[in-house]
């Protein structure tokens, strides 16, 4: 029995009862007594630590090892010491394909091998061990081989050009929806004479050394040093004798049989090279080849689609088209309808001659992507496009429009680009959208031509106007002058007329019957002096003009390629002019300098004492294939340095920023 003293609290009472052989009584309670002490214990178990729990309160053995009333401490003590050996030597049980697996491994490590699931284990361990990514990265910056700064600058800027170039594909909606991909380039009936087909590879790369032309791409056509074996139309051959046109220039020895086979072609040749033939010609061969086999019908057409960046530029090209359709027609050919789809004409004449059935469309982006939504005209029977310009069209923001105009194409077409600067990236771009393309290069994509004499005069802003007049005087008119603004465009020439000048002016502010007056007085020799934006600067061809004056040098040298491009033309020599001062910056001076230094003209002393970080970057050049900028073709500077991509970098941040929902004032007053 434990005795209990006097005054003690129940707490107490049941330390005394838990205790063993405090009092040299028995270290079992009765069963009463156990059964209050477990209770109590449960219930204030937070007075006893988990080390000194009394052994009633402890999870009661299973009933085969339970003590019975009769069983001595001892026998207690034996039977628990039993249950902790049992547990000792207890193993696990294993599954027996565990086991199975486990001896089929032990007798594979016997023979050497080693098994896929020591393998599995092996891999499991190097995933769970794998380093971190910081790790990584200096593991490989350790690996990689030295790389020198040249090689660093390359790298860059390839990457730069990569990510310019990594635009949507120029295909039609259709197409990239259902991945239709076209490997193979269109057939034409067309073939050059035996001999020409059967000439070797050696005496092509022959005349392409003597004509200097450049060449890329497979399976190249022969070149064709003649019209008559090009087997064009009689009237055609008779018209080019009209114009004074007997032998092809080098862009038409290899253009025209590159066209005429059905590739397509990426065409580079300097500005008055006759580029526009070269396009021209097979057209009119294609539109007159489905004439004849499938007469058209009202509603039908075209067969082929040029489009051009300006409305000029596209009237220029129209009646160029005119001038030999005309004579076929007199000789007794299928009539071929050409249309001219350009803005600010009343599109009521334009449609009815589609009603009509039309062969040849020469159109502008925006008014022939709105007779196309309007469906007033359809691509289906086109077969043949071209792009005029290509790099100004998409320079000018045109992308999105010609994007839309593919996706009215139902099939593959025979795709041409055409322009007398292509950088690299418009290159890249345009590459996408042509199926084994050829390459044809006259020259250096964006040189100047070698016929025009430059001469830059350094002109204080405020002495230009007075000094304008004292350079009109250098050739006999017509003289062309241009503007970068505007403003200056209408200043000059009130100047001029109050001066006793004859003068005419065409910007884009003009409504299109003052450009077209302003254009066909100034062709017919009415007007001595056009003064222009660079509205005027892409393609337009004035054959008698002998003097072009930059009042002020363009920002960017492709303008400056284009503007002087209009005099020198078919192997005519003129005279270009240019205004600079401290307002133009210093990087478009370098590429000025260096456009200079190719066609090795007098450098002024104002541009030959600029800084020229270009001088000590030739190994760049050599490394990377590329001579200047790869974006703009300046020569004054690499991509990295390129004022017309940060322009256009800035201009794209400003036009994000833009608040199109706080911008409108109130009720729509701004």
């Amino acid at each position: 029995m434990t005795c209990h003293k006097p005054n003690q609290t129940p707490k107490q009472q049941m330390f005394d009862t838990c205790s063993l052989g405090r009092d040299g009584g028995s270290a079992l309670a009765p069963p009463a007594d156990r059964r209050f002490c477990s209770q109590n214990f449960r219930r204030l178990g937070w007075l006893f630590p988990s080390a000194h729990r009394c052994r009633f309160s402890r999870r009661r053995p299973p009933t085969d090892q339970s003590p019975s009333r009769g069983d001595s401490m001892m026998d207690v003590v034996m039977k628990d010491e039993k249950s902790m050996e049992e547990e000792e030597d207890y193993v696990e049980y294993v599954p027996v394909a565990k086991r199975r697996a486990m001896e089929a491994q032990k007798i594979l490590m016997r023979k050497g091998k080693a098994s896929a699931l020591e393998e599995e284990l092996e891999k499991s361990r190097l995933a769970e061990a794998k380093p971190s990514l910081l790790v990584k990265a200096s593991q490989m910056k350790r690996d990689q081989p030295e790389v020198s700064p040249t090689e660093q600058i390359v790298q860059q800027e390839k990457e730069m050009i990569e990510h310019l170039s990594d635009r949507k594909t120029l295909m039609s909606v259709r197409e990239l929806a259902k991945g239709i991909t076209y490997t193979e380039p269109l057939l034409t009936g067309w073939k050059p004479p035996l001999p020409i087909r059967r000439m070797p590879r050696k005496a092509c790369d022959l005349i392409r050394k003597q004509w200097h032309i450049i060449v890329d791409g497979d399976d190249i056509p022969p070149p064709i040093k003649n019209f008559k074996d090009m087997r064009l139309p009689e009237p055609v051959l008779k018209k080019l004798k009209e114009k004074g046109i007997v032998q092809p220039t080098p862009i038409q020895v290899q253009g025209l049989p590159v066209i005429l086979s059905g590739r397509d072609m990426i065409g580079i040749a300097f500005t008055g090279s006759g580029k526009t033939l070269v396009f021209v010609l097979p057209l009119i061969m294609i539109a007159l080849q489905e004439e004849v086999m499938m007469p058209i019908v009202s509603g039908e057409g075209p067969f082929g689609l040029i489009i051009c960046p300006s409305r000029e530029l596209a009237r220029q090209t129209y009646e160029v088209v005119e001038q030999f359709l005309i004579p076929m027609k007199e000789a007794g050919y299928p009539e071929l309808r050409p249309l001219l789809c350009i803005g600010g004409v009343d599109m009521r004449s334009q449609i009815e001659i589609v009603k009509k059935g039309v062969h040849i469309v020469v159109a502008t982006p925006g008014r022939l992507k709105d007779m196309l939504a309007k469906k007033k005209m359809n691509l289906d029977n086109c077969r043949y496009l071209t792009l005029d310009e290509a790099d100004r069209l998409v320079d000018l923001g045109f992308e999105d429009d010609i994007r839309e105009v593919f996706d009215h194409f139902k099939a593959q077409r025979q795709t041409l680009l055409f322009s007398a600067t292509m950088p690299t990236k418009i290159q890249n771009f345009a590459r996408s959208a042509l199926v084994k393309p050829v390459t044809v290069n006259v020259g250096r994509a964006g040189a100047a031509n070698l016929d025009v004499i430059q001469e830059v005069e350094y002109v204080k802003q405020e002495a230009k106007i007075v000094y304008l007049l004292e350079c009109l005087q250098k050739t006999p008119p017509p003289v062309l002058i241009f503007c970068e603004n505007k403003a200056d465009v209408d200043d000059i020439h009130e100047y001029l007329l109050l001066k006793g000048v004859e003068a005419v002016a065409i910007h884009g502010g003009k409504d299109q019957e003052e450009r077209e007056y302003a254009i066909s007085s100034f062709k017919a020799s009415k007007k001595d002096v056009l003064v222009a934006t660079d509205v005027a600067s892409k393609g337009l061809d004035f054959p008698d003009i002998q003097h072009v004056i930059n009042y002020d040098m363009p920002a960017e040298i492709e303008n400056y390629v284009h503007r002087i491009g209009r005099t020198g033309r078919c192997g005519k020599t003129g005279i270009a002019t240019t205004f600079i001062n401290k307002n133009q910056s210093e990087t478009t001076l370098l590429d000025l300098k260096h456009l200079l230094q190719e066609a090795k003209q007098r450098i002024p002393p104002v541009l030959a004492e600029l800084n020229d970080p270009m001088e000590d970057v030739e190994a760049i050049t050599n490394a990377s294939g590329v001579k200047g900028c790869a974006y703009c073709g300046g020569l004054g500077h690499r991509i990295r340095d390129c004022p017309k991509l940060e322009h256009q970098k800035s201009m794209a941040i400003a036009s994000s920023r833009r608040d199109y929902f706080g911008s409108g004032g109130y009720r729509g007053e701004i």
